[in-house]
């Protein structure tokens, strides 16, 4: 019989060392809520942008943690940075500001960038300063990302870049992002080859950002359109036709992490909260005793995709398992919620349950959606299962 390969890493404890921070990180949230800084909201890493909140953090050494010290950061585990993750999200703190760059640019940056790059852009990173998008996703593609067509053509120095992005998050804030662009006519045999990943500055000549608000009015998503923007050759991150590796390999890292089941944890928090002030049946306790058990699962994969990144693996398979099976669970926790309790979402609530709900339906659209949907995700697994 042919044995198909482990879905997900070994199983990893948290070393004892960040049981400190744990308790750090939880008793400076708790001043902030106290002092009225910010309310526990869903999602909040996209939509909790607080450049204050984020300079903080780094202040107080939490961004940047996986980043050599010659770079600024502080040359810690991904288990530390995994803790204090785990504590912002589940406390539903402002973190979109900082959360691209220091989830996944500054690990991109150390595994594929130049000393040049490094020097620019880790040391802004982990002051909580400089922040980043992602230039993925085109119109007209989904989730197909082989399809892209934006392109750069090689000029006198570097690069003339022309197309768009959509869906790109923080767009109008950020100072820069990483976008997978063609360098080399499309091949119908092999779509993957010809690829390249510029870090385009937002600020550049050429670059217009459009706005894609939510039905609600918010902005959080934007559309990125080039006009023959000129990349520098120092601005090429790795290998000019290995984009295609780089970015599954960066999206091990935007996958795999606490945001993709964590999202609506505040909800589910204040639904046990709620629920606790009642008298519960024995369907109730066995429906949160079941979304309970199942957030411990999804936590163990997690984490051990987090100790294999830190042995310096990059699981792709595993993270796009637990991306499926998470944001699905996102979505079932918003399930649970409107069917255990009969208090109505109320967009217009400063803050609490009514508007903890609503937000986690307002954004919830976007869950399976976001960093490949489910479909291009079962296909991966399939892939790397073999089965396909």
């Amino acid at each position: 019989m042919t044995r198909l390969p482990s879905l997900v890493p070994p199983p990893v404890d948290l070393p004892e060392r960040v049981a400190a921070l744990r308790a750090d990180v939880r008793a400076f949230l708790a001043e902030e809520r106290a002092a009225g800084a910010w309310h526990p909201r869903a999602d909040v890493w996209l939509t909790g942008w607080d450049e204050r909140f984020s300079k903080e953090l780094a202040r107080r050494g939490w961004l940047g943690m996986t980043i050599p010290t010659e770079y600024g950061g502080h040359g810690r585990g991904a288990l530390d940075r995994y803790v204090v993750t785990e504590e912002l999200l589940a406390a539903g703190a402002p973190v979109a500001a900082h959360w691209v760059a220091d989830r996944q640019i500054g690990p991109s940056l150390m595994r594929f960038g130049t000393e040049e790059q490094r020097q620019k852009f880790l040391p802004g990173i982990a002051a909580g300063e400089v922040y980043f998008g992602i230039g993925m996703s085109e119109p007209d593609s989904g989730s197909d990302l082989a399809s892209v067509r934006s392109k750069a053509d090689k000029v006198d120095g570097g690069w003339e870049l022309t197309g768009r992005k959509v869906w790109t998050s923080g767009a109008h804030h950020a100072h820069a992002f990483f976008a997978l662009v063609r360098t080399a006519p499309k091949d119908d045999t092999n779509r993957h080859a010809g690829l390249s990943q510029l870090i385009v500055e937002l600020n550049s000549p050429g670059v217009e950002i459009r706005p894609i608000p939510l039905l609600t009015g918010a902005h959080h998503f934007n559309e990125v359109v080039f006009d023959k923007v000129f990349i520098p050759d120092s601005m090429v991150l790795g290998e000019v036709g290995q984009g295609w590796h780089q970015v599954t390999s960066e999206l091990a890292f935007e996958r795999s992490g606490p945001e993709r089941f964590l999202s609506t944890y505040p909800l589910l928090a204040a639904l046990v909260g709620e629920i606790g002030r009642t008298e519960l049946d024995a369907g109730r306790r066995r429906d949160l005793g079941g979304l309970v058990s199942r957030l411990w699962t999804l936590r163990r994969m997690s984490l051990a995709i987090a100790g294999a990144l830190e042995s310096g693996a990059a699981p792709e398979l595993a993270a796009a398992v637990v991306k499926d099976l998470g944001t699905r669970f996102e979505n079932e926790v918003i399930d649970a919620a409107r069917l255990l309790l009969s208090i109505p979402p109320d967009p217009g609530a400063d803050h609490g349950y009514a508007r903890l709900l609503a937000d986690a339906v307002l954004q919830s659209p976007g869950f399976t959606l976001r960093g490949g949907t489910n479909e291009i995700l079962r296909g991966i697994v399939a892939r790397g299962l073999g089965l396909r």
